[in-house]
């Protein structure tokens, strides 16, 4: 099994991919974990990932460039497609059964934002499902996407 993550926070996934389970799991070779920075796919020379929302709006969102160049250059040719998860607040409650139908896909991406939310285009176009760990609100996605890794994992 392949784990991708895509994160403006990469090292916030150091310590869970080496210990425990995951750390065991990855030194078996039994699961390759990568988290991305995908400020590393913009397009312009400041690198910027977020844009106001079109038609206006308070906050920033993701942009959907970057996320779409990532998740096209994590994708190995001729293979089967990952499924391509979004962390958000309105996805599918996370559940056991979710974990083991997730556990036998053969890669996984996973996208965690920050900011007031994505760019339509990238749920729209881009994603296989959305998934979310409760009812509150947090920082980013990077803490639902490692519950979901574990869980996966395990």
């Amino acid at each position: 099994m392949r784990i991708d993550v895509l994160t403006l926070f990469p090292e916030m996934f150091d310590g869970v991919f080496g210990a425990s389970i995951l750390g065991k799991a990855r030194d078996r070779g039994l699961v390759s974990l990568q988290a991305i920075n995908f400020r590393e796919y913009a397009n312009n020379k400041h690198n910027t990932v977020d844009d106001y929302p079109y038609g206006g709006g308070g906050g920033m969102v993701l942009k959907p460039e970057p996320i779409f160049a990532a998740v096209e250059d994590l994708k190995p040719e001729g293979s089967t497609p990952p499924r391509i998860i979004l962390m958000c607040p309105q996805g599918e409650t996370f559940s056991q059964r979710k974990a083991e139908e997730l556990s036998a896909a053969e890669h996984l991406i996973f996208v965690c934002g920050h900011y007031e939310g994505y760019d339509e285009r990238i749920r729209e176009h881009l994603v296989t499902d959305e998934l979310s760990i409760g009812d509150y609100v947090l920082t980013g996605g990077e803490l639902p996407a490692m519950v979901v890794i574990d869980s996966v994992v395990r």
